[in-house]
């Protein structure tokens, strides 16, 4: 009997003892710099990654000074789905969390801030934007852009029961708050100095998913951070507005010179491929189709002016166009999130430089005397090797062709080619024919 109940003991105990043996892990994001497609694309699959892993929590490490609203949402939809609850954590000491960092902490189930962080001036600046990216409160489609973002993050608050009227401060008035005000104020939840910090104090929550409400059981779990992989790189630098913005003129530039000189090969792959990445990066990217639209006008003009010489009107159009496209190439969704005035005039002078050069060589090549095929031969010079009144033969460039005459020709004659006709040559004399006298 003593024996049974000693069983039945051990049996019960076991799957504590293998649930200690093996806690599950905490999965850590680091979310640094500007939200942009690369971002959203790295958090979304690395979520996707954490019911495999057998994950308890996810924390987005942020400092982020905001990004595009349309990565934001799409972080923000895969978090609300998640299956594991997500903690939002501003760190390290110094970091930000402005704009749609502000958005992603209210959508987490733990809002979390290190000290000496801060949050908020989430106003949207995608619409409406004046020099120095404040809204105009007079455009209805400003007003449009804050309602909505205001509805928004209100929505969120509501939904993890945090401070709703703060929330719409920060979007109306670009409010922002420091860790320990956002504490106060029902902003966060959590301020802790580091991760262990964070997990220690949330160990035992029990925090609300898709799935149900889960007691949170993470104090000395192990942290398991997920790095970006080589994909979610990629599209971080190919979505940097100025990096897609050279990938562009690269492209252009590329294919122009292989259309000029047909046969490298190298630009014309080079600027294949560059020109593919680029337009990729751009369905991603807020991109104004004008501006797009000026660029490509700009580079026709400065070509048009070295066929079309018009003492430089086209040419400097054209660098106009270019200039003023460029700028407006990247909507301003976020400021400092487009291409700077320190490459965009740089690459308008190279470009008309470029330019001028190599039309310049395809203009030079077009009117070139030919020095190769049968228009080399018009106007080259042979020696007649036989006595002829109509047809004979005679030595051009080193080679024997059959040729025809108006006019009889002698043995030593000198010809010139005016005419190719297949694999005879029309020649005329160069001198009348000699006279003996004796």
């Amino acid at each position: 009997m003593l024996r049974t109940v000693a069983l039945c003991l051990l049996l019960l105990t076991l799957p504590g003892i293998a649930r200690g043996a093996a806690v599950a892990p905490v999965v850590v994001l680091r979310i640094d710099g500007a939200i942009s497609p690369g971002t959203a694309d790295y958090v979304v699959r690395a979520l996707a990654r954490a019911p495999g892993l057998h994950a308890s929590l996810v924390v987005l490490e942020l400092d982020t000074p905001g990004g595009l609203g349309s990565s934001m949402r799409e972080i923000i939809k895969h978090v609300l789905a998640s299956p594991v609850p997500v903690a939002a954590f501003v760190y390290p000491s110094g970091a930000r969390a402005a704009s749609a960092g502000t958005y992603i902490l209210y959508a987490s189930q733990i809002a979390a801030m290190a000290p000496a962080t801060n949050l908020g001036a989430a106003t949207p600046v995608a619409i409406g934007a004046l020099p120095g990216g404040k809204i105009s409160p007079q455009s209805t489609e400003a007003r449009k852009a804050v309602n909505d973002a205001a509805a928004y993050i209100r929505a969120l608050a509501i939904l993890r029961g945090r401070n709703s009227a703060w929330a719409e401060q920060a979007v109306r008035q670009a409010a922002s708050l420091t860790a320990t005000e956002a504490l106060h104020l029902k902003v966060i939840d959590v301020v802790a100095r580091s991760v262990p910090d964070l997990l220690a104090q949330v160990n035992g929550w029990q925090v609300t998913t898709p799935g149900g409400v889960r007691t949170l059981d993470v104090r000395g779990a192990p942290l398991v951070t997920l790095a970006p992989d080589w994909r979610s790189r990629l599209l971080t630098v190919i979505t940097d507005p100025s990096i897609a913005y050279l990938l562009m003129l690269v492209g252009v530039y590329g294919l122009l010179l292989e259309f000029v000189h047909p046969g490298f090969v190298l630009p014309g792959v080079t600027g294949l491929v560059s020109l593919i990445l680029a337009l990729y990066a751009f369905q991603m990217l807020p991109v104004n189709y004008a501006g797009l639209a000026l660029i490509l006008s700009g580079i026709g003009f400065m070509v048009a002016e070295a066929f079309m010489p018009t003492f430089g009107a086209l040419g400097v159009g054209g660098v106009i166009a270019f200039v003023v496209g460029s700028v407006l190439l990247i909507k301003p969704e976020t400021p400092g999130f487009g291409v700077p005035w320190a490459l965009i005039v740089p690459l308008a002078l190279f470009s008309f430089l470029f330019l001028a050069f190599i039309v310049g060589l395809a203009v030079k090549a077009r009117f070139k005397k030919a020095v190769s095929g049968a228009e080399e031969m018009i106007g080259s010079r042979g020696e007649v090797l036989g006595d002829l009144e109509r047809e004979g033969f005679a030595r051009v460039h080193g080679e024997t062709w059959r040729i025809r005459s108006e006019t009889p020709l002698h043995q030593g004659d000198r010809v010139t080619v005016v005419r190719r006709e297949g694999l005879v040559l029309d020649v005329r004399p160069e001198r009348g024919p000699d006279i003996s006298v004796g």
